[in-house]
């Protein structure tokens, strides 16, 4: 067994290496550029931060979200088996103190902490765990997140009341960077057996340093300390119980309404800042918090089943009219980069594709013509008496969606493909990827390890973009499965350019969060992922 943190041999501590991997994510700030907001003075207790946020995804448990403006407030409530340090890319103790991992990375058994209570009272237990994990399959669409971390689980089984073991069918490389994530972020028992829309309403009982108290759909969710709190990541500064009192996140659809919010007092801090307003932050006693999101880019995830993107020519083509630089200069926050590959390049075992996604709008036209598409009178290209149309679903969740969209809307219509942009609640992203109603869906999703690949591209799992049977499938499977450090990037690398030759969906921007955050708190913190951690943060 392979023990943790300490390894006896090298080839021990080479599969731990991989077993842990991730890469050293960028973080910059006007103030001080550590990845957290100012942290300087006396650390004081008490207050409330009030934070905006661009949307709500409509359900308050953290297993069944991925929208950042809703994680937001429920990483806050739950913990995790394990944390992940943003600046090495370690994985640490957090809720387990320890763990040991087979040579051949099937068999993951977790050392509990003891003394560990969720907000209803009830003990951490191994048990407890193995509910969790028992019950993640049930989840339904929401749950494609946990679902894809836990697939290939063989059992989940109770050793003795502080240590549960975890079985795969196979190696699964990719598991203990997935218990650090808020997907399978820890429920009490009671939580767990109540059904996935009970759980979206009514929320959930975490062990976390923050309860639920209100939620309001469309409007707030907020939070309050647990005065008993007690067992924090390794990684965090203070021990006990969190500085502040009370969180309350504020939903505020409009970037400006956000701003001039933050600019005047009303709120402490904000999600989503765009290029249009940082200079007047900048200018306001605000920091400016950026780090970049590992896991897949902002991109157009086609419907590879629809009749038109059946054609990998038109997909080609889609992939080439699109100019990354012009929408990074022109939308996107300073220091964005555009996408080099449909992974960003914090991820680990990226591989910089730079040169397949350069902008050809005379390589575009081609691979258009070579398909048959002739160009009309309005410039729009028909085929057999049909229009080259395409309708993109978007979400209001970040305000670079739109004219992100709009500037892709140009320049297909430029090579002569007509756009259709089509406005959805974030409510229906899930609905909508598992309906497959959709031609393309603009969006994005991070992870700190390349499995996300195969938790979205995979035909044996979800399979949300209808991608065909391929030899993509064996690539990601046996990423997965390997316990070779340089074999798995060497994997990973051929599914991305499989992924972007085919243009099976096609990679445009990557994401960088962006947040703006008043001088008068301190000490807050952006972990792995790129959400934000409060248990630290003070008003002072």
């Amino acid at each position: 067994m392979i023990s943790h943190p300490n390894s006896r041999t090298a080839r021990r501590a080479a599969l731990t290496a991989l077993l842990t991997t991730s890469v050293l994510l960028t973080a910059c700030s006007s103030g001080s550029g550590s990845g957290s907001s100012n942290d300087s003075g006396q650390a004081r207790s008490g207050g409330t931060l009030t934070f905006a946020v661009g949307s709500d995804a409509g359900c308050v448990d953290p297993q069944q979200v991925a929208s950042n403006d809703t994680v937001y407030s429920l990483r806050q409530v739950v913990d995790s088996l394990t944390d992940q340090d943003p600046r090495t890319g370690k994985i640490v103790p957090w809720l387990a103190k320890s763990w040991d991992i087979s040579p051949d990375a099937t068999t993951f058994t977790f050392h509990l902490r003891s003394g560990v209570t969720f907000s209803d009272g009830t003990p951490l237990t191994a048990q407890v765990v193995k509910d969790n994990f028992d019950a993640v399959p049930k989840l339904g669409a929401l749950g494609g997140l946990a679902q894809g971390y836990l697939s290939g689980v063989e059992s989940t089984s109770v050793v003795d009341p502080l240590t549960v073991r975890v079985k795969f069918k196979q190696p699964n490389a990719q598991f203990l960077q997935a218990t650090s994530t808020f997907s399978l972020g820890i429920e009490s028992s009671a939580s767990v057996k109540r059904s996935p829309q009970q759980k979206c309403s009514r929320g959930i009982a975490g062990s976390g340093p923050f309860t639920l108290k209100q939620y309001v759909q469309n409007q707030s969710i907020t939070l309050a300390k647990r005065a008993d709190y007690d067992w924090g990541s390794s990684l965090w500064t203070k021990k006990g119980a969190a500085y502040l009192d009370k969180l309350v996140f504020k939903v505020v659809p409009e970037a400006g309404v956000r701003t001039g919010s933050l600019q005047s007092g009303q709120v402490d801090a904000i999600s989503s800042v765009g290029k249009a307003d940082e200079a007047a932050l900048k200018g306001a006693h605000v920091d400016l918090l950026r780090r970049a999101n590992p896991g897949n880019v902002f991109h157009l995830g086609l419907n590879n089943s629809r009749p038109l993107l059946k054609d990998v020519k038109v997909r080609q083509a889609i992939l080439f009219a699109i100019d990354r630089q012009q929408i990074v200069d022109v939308v996107f926050p300073t220091g964005t980069q555009p996408a080099t590959s449909i992974l960003a390049h914090t991820t680990p075992d990226y591989a910089d594709l730079g040169p397949e996604l350069v902008h050809d709008a005379a390589k575009a036209k081609s691979l258009l013509d070579s398909a048959g598409w002739k160009t009309g009178s309005d410039g729009i290209r028909t085929k057999n008496g049909g229009r080259l149309r395409l309708s993109v679903t978007w979400f209001a969740n970040a305000a670079t969606n739109q004219p992100a969209l709009e500037l892709i809307q140009q320049q297909l219509k430029a090579v002569g493909i007509d756009v259709v942009l089509e406005e959805r609640q974030i409510t229906q992203f899930a609905p909508t990827l598992q309906s497959g109603g959709f031609d393309a869906v603009w969006g994005n999703l991070t992870r700190a390890d390349p499995d996300i690949l195969r938790s979205q591209y995979s035909t044996r799992l979800a399979n949300f973009y209808r991608l065909p049977a391929s030899p993509l499938d064996s690539l990601l499977t046996q990423q997965a499965a390997t316990t070779d450090a340089a074999k798995r990037k060497q994997l990973v690398g051929q599914a991305q350019r499989l992924i972007v030759q085919n243009a099976y969906v096609v990679p445009v921007v990557e994401l960088q969060i962006q947040l703006g955050v008043a001088k008068k708190v301190h000490s807050l913190g952006l972990e792995a992922s790129s959400r934000i951690q409060l248990h630290d943060t003070w008003i002072g």
